[in-house]
């Protein structure tokens, strides 16, 4: 498939080689053109604007940070709007508010195209694992059309339903990872307080009923001089995933009272100066906040 890819951040840098190397050619756009070098050497080509790759693409993939990210790269005279072919399909795979993804489906609807929600579930890690899954919202016939191109970028593709319903769905997934990761650093620090060695206590969830994928690989972080210097998700990312997530649990009249301790202990680890790293620092926060020496 001939495939246009705007933004070329963490995610857009992993999933860019996966549909090369599948044999898709690749278009591709970011805000700064100098991060995507390492992918000219891969092979992806360049355009100058969304509305640019979009001309001349089948399928059109966004990932970018937030909703006014997306409604400037999807929307407008040089967005994927204004070049995007009537048989093509548009993908953005940012993870957004559900209403705000559906507004802008509805712009692509009364233009005549096609644009389907498909957040992305996963890491830089999961995705270089090949682990990462993909979950799509909108005309179940154009998913099925663009399928190949899922499947280059992940091991699963799973239609969720209508427009607006897998950002949805994205949203809930990272409630259940973000509580879990808080309570992994809770679980230790609680340990640690107590006498356990952190190295023993990490080896021991690890091995445990409650390890899972996400844990498998952002646990180790705490140990000491493992804390990567470029974060998976920082806690200002994570956090606002949480905030996503409350007010859709606000709107819906849906109690996230999880959500909402999670939420605080990323304010904690901001307000502890931590903001930067990786939000599985939330450890740290708790060992500080429980009277441990840094």
């Amino acid at each position: 498939m001939k495939i246009g890819f705007a933004g070329l951040g963490a995610m857009g840098m992993g999933i860019v080689p996966r549909l090369l190397a599948a044999g898709h050619t690749v278009t591709g756009w970011n805000r700064t053109k100098s991060k995507a070098e390492p992918l000219f050497k891969l092979g992806m080509r360049w355009a100058d604007s969304p509305r640019e790759i979009a001309a001349g693409s089948e399928v059109v993939f966004s990932i970018v940070t937030d909703a006014a990210a997306v409604r400037s790269v999807a929307l407008g005279d040089n967005g994927i709007i204004a070049g995007l072919r009537a048989d093509a399909v548009y993908l953005d795979m940012s993870t957004i508010a559900p209403d705000a993804s559906r507004a802008v489906s509805a712009e692509f609807a009364k233009a005549g195209l096609t644009m389907l929600d498909a957040p992305i579930s996963g890491s830089p890690v999961t995705l270089a694992q090949g682990k990462a899954s993909i979950m799509v919202g909108g005309d179940r016939a154009a998913f099925e059309r663009v399928q190949p191109a899922l499947l280059a970028i992940g091991a699963n593709a799973t239609y969720i339903g209508d427009s607006g319903l897998a950002v949805q769905m994205k949203l809930a997934i990272n409630l259940v990872l973000m509580v879990e990761v808080i309570a992994f650093c809770e679980g230790v620090a609680l340990a640690e307080k107590g006498g356990v060695a952190r190295e023993v206590a990490v080896d021991a969830m690890l091995k445990s009923v409650a390890a899972s994928p996400v844990l498998g690989y952002r646990g180790p972080f705490i140990l000491e001089g493992k804390m990567p210097e470029v974060p998976l998700a920082d806690v200002d990312l994570q956090q606002k995933d949480m905030t996503l997530v409350l007010e859709l649990a606000r709107k819906m009249s849906v109690p996230a009272p999880l959500a909402a301790a999670a939420n605080e202990m990323m304010n904690a680890c901001r307000g502890l100066g931590l903001g930067h790293h990786d939000f599985v620092i939330a450890h740290e926060a708790y060992r500080r906040l429980g009277g441990m020496s840094k």
